[in-house]
């Protein structure tokens, strides 16, 4: 296995700065080291260009986009995302995107169900269901779900649905914050949904191999998106939308491991890192190990 390093340092989809530094951080906490001990070879490709968002006029976003802002610029980015983590399946590599904020979500489910039908796995407090017609914020990371799936507005962006993904494939796992239209839309479409709550009573064991069943039934290989913000902010205080009740730091390596040992796992991504409030690059040092028990690094 070769995992491709890719970095999508965006932070047009969130309210507060700093998630552009995320790739940064992961690397410097010694990402290409985890693996190396995990027994992966990996090749950094390095950043995607994203132009700084106050470099930008919020203006530009036209006005069928509702309350989403930096759409535009979300699609861009995201487009070209989907084509890295693409031409990595095609050449046999494993994708491991770094954001950035989880609108990158965009992207990597778009290029990971390209050429493939894909389940995933969403470890987050957050369900990511709002559309620009939902949203109470206007941030686009609220929305990669619902863009991949094409609810809403989104129906009409061929750029953001992932064409060979389907709602019966995903699975959210540890949600501690839903919006009130999420939750309807949960209902309304089935959506496998776990809250924390249940990882309480079941186990978090229990929990994750029902969602990697669920996510890999008749599909060729599933995605994980791991947002820090679903780890506890006493393990992970360097994200932008701290919710507090999350998993523990035995509970995410349990969880991880559990994805390695499925063979299932086709891509990857890891977001909502924000240096700016974490304590000594701690949350960026937890993403790398994180990533290595997702890639197999186990005690023995």
């Amino acid at each position: 296995m070769t995992v491709r390093i890719i970095g999508a340092p965006t932070d047009y989809g969130a309210n507060r700065r700093g998630v552009d530094m995320g790739p940064s951080a992961i690397r410097y906490a010694g990402l290409a080291e985890e693996l190396a001990d995990a027994g992966i070879d990996s090749r950094d490709h390095g950043d995607l260009a994203v132009p700084r968002a106050e470099e930008l006029d919020s203006d530009r976003d036209a006005p069928e986009t509702g309350s989403a802002k930096f759409l535009r610029e979300t699609a861009d980015v995201c487009s070209r995302l989907a084509d890295e983590v693409s031409e990595a399946l095609a050449v046999g590599d494993v994708p491991l995107v770094l954001g950035g904020d989880h609108s990158i979500g965009i992207g990597s489910l778009g290029g990971s169900a390209r050429n493939a039908d894909i389940g995933a796995i969403w470890f987050d407090a957050h369900a990511d269901l709002n559309t620009p017609e939902t949203t109470l914020s206007g941030n686009v990371h609220g929305m990669p779900l619902s863009a991949a799936l094409g609810y809403g507005a989104f129906a009409d962006m061929p750029w953001a649905t992932a064409p060979r993904f389907r709602a019966e494939n995903l699975v959210l796992v540890g949600l501690r914050s839903v919006d009130p239209a999420e939750r309807e839309l949960i209902e309304e479409r089935d959506i496998a949904a776990y809250t924390m709550s249940e990882i309480d009573d079941r186990g978090i064991s229990a929990v994750v191999e029902e969602a990697i069943a669920t996510a890999s039934a008749g599909v060729d290989g599933i995605h994980v998106s791991l947002d820090l913000d679903w780890l506890d902010p006493t393990e992970a205080p360097g994200v932008g939308t701290p919710v507090r009740g999350g998993a523990t730091y035995r509970e995410a390596h349990a969880a991880m491991e559990h994805v390695a040992a499925s063979g299932a796992l086709r891509s990857m991504e890891m977001v909502e890192i924000n240096p700016t409030l974490d304590q000594h690059n701690g949350t960026a040092e937890l993403a790398t190990e994180l990533a290595a028990s997702a890639f197999g690094k186990t005690v023995l």
